[in-house]
């Protein structure tokens, strides 16, 4: 298990528990991503807090579950990125492709506006 995943109404939250965020876990990120989205849920917060390295593998794992997502009208934000994964985003312009907030809190006030 990749996530551990809290559901309120139609909203998860999933917390990414290992530090690394790699080759070694991309595979059953994207199937524990999958089965999510599968299930009906309109909205995934992945929560990065432990997460002090990612790789282009889990990034790609990433994409993959955007791209399955985005037909099923389900949206996936990230939250408590450390500033080295936040940077990486950002170098390769995936901070244009997610929504990226600061915490859980601050991405749950923006569905309230």
């Amino acid at each position: 298990m990749i996530l551990q995943v809290n559901k309120i109404q139609d909203i998860t939250q999933a917390t990414i528990l290992q530090q690394e965020a790699s080759l070694a876990n991309a595979d059953k990120f994207k199937e524990e991503m999958v089965s999510l989205i599968a299930e009906g849920t309109k909205l995934i917060i992945v929560n990065f807090e432990n997460v002090n390295y990612i790789d282009s593998s889990f990034l790609g794992s990433l994409v993959v579950a955007l791209k399955f997502a985005m037909p099923r009208k389900t949206d996936i934000y990230l939250v408590a990125l450390k500033p080295d994964v936040r940077n990486l985003l950002t170098l390769i312009r995936m901070d244009k492709v997610f929504k990226i907030y600061t915490n859980f809190d601050q991405a749950m006030d923006t569905l309230n506006k």
